[in-house]
């Protein structure tokens, strides 16, 4: 997987993309993060990259010259990458869309800052991200965050293969609990179905937390389940009888 993005501010990728699970990907070439930084385009020898807004208004807006000669030069490196603006404008960032980046390959990344970008640079992009209905200084962070839950889907970036297809939002539902040594802390146990070796009690067990802590804490996804018999019947199971 390629990552080419475009930002005012190169270390604050390169800094998070060098360290842990990105950074190792990365070591192993399986996952590549560059960057290009929007200066480096600009068309002045101050290399101013923003201008205050046509009509008035408060802030600085992105210059378009800078932002397209930014994206020409990554297409030209990735010429098949659709470039994605992080922007509050577009649709919200899910699992759904991360496994699409993946399958795709590449993707250039705009990050925004000041007040937004000049509208005519939209017509040199593909789509706009956003990461929730609030508010960041720049769009850095959420480049980052498309990186890291794009980099997870990646075979062979994941130590264990099924970690990625059994975390949270994979097939509308949050995960079940987890738990590791020690067996007791301060009197909190680890449930003892966890630790006899009955594997389909354990299925069981978790699959039921699955299920019922989707259906309490995030009703829209449980809204979107296509409930089988089995799930059916493993709701109307108290606890204890499992």
């Amino acid at each position: 997987m390629r990552f080419e993005v475009l930002t005012l501010f190169p270390t604050m990728i390169t800094g998070y993309a060098s360290e842990s699970i990105i950074g190792k990907a990365r070591e192993k070439g399986l996952l590549s993060v560059e960057t290009i930084d929007i200066r480096d385009h600009a068309h002045n020898k101050h290399r101013n990259t923003d201008d205050t807004p046509y009509g008035g208004g408060a802030g600085m807006v992105m210059k378009v010259e800078s932002l397209v000669g930014a994206i020409e030069a990554a297409k030209a490196k990735l010429p098949e990458a659709k470039v994605i603006l992080m922007s509050p404008r577009g649709p919200t960032f899910s699992q759904t869309k991360a496994r699409q980046l993946a399958t795709h390959g590449s993707a250039i990344l705009v990050c925004g800052r000041y007040e937004g970008v000049d509208e005519r640079a939209l017509a040199f992009i593909d789509e706009e991200l956003s990461l929730g209905d609030f508010v960041l200084t720049g769009g850095e962070l959420a480049a980052l965050v498309v990186i890291d839950a794009v980099a997870r889907l990646v075979p062979g970036v994941l130590g264990n293969a099924t970690s990625a297809v059994t975390e949270s939002f994979e097939s509308n539902l949050l995960e079940h609990p987890q738990y590791t040594r020690p067996v007791d802390f301060r009197g909190m146990t680890v449930p003892e179905v966890l630790q006899g070796g009955d594997h389909a009690r354990i299925a069981r067990w978790r699959r039921w937390h699955a299920l019922r802590l989707t259906q309490e804490r995030r009703p829209d996804l449980f809204a979107k389940l296509e409930l089988t018999k089995e799930d059916k019947k493993l709701l109307s199971t108290p606890l204890e009888k499992l």
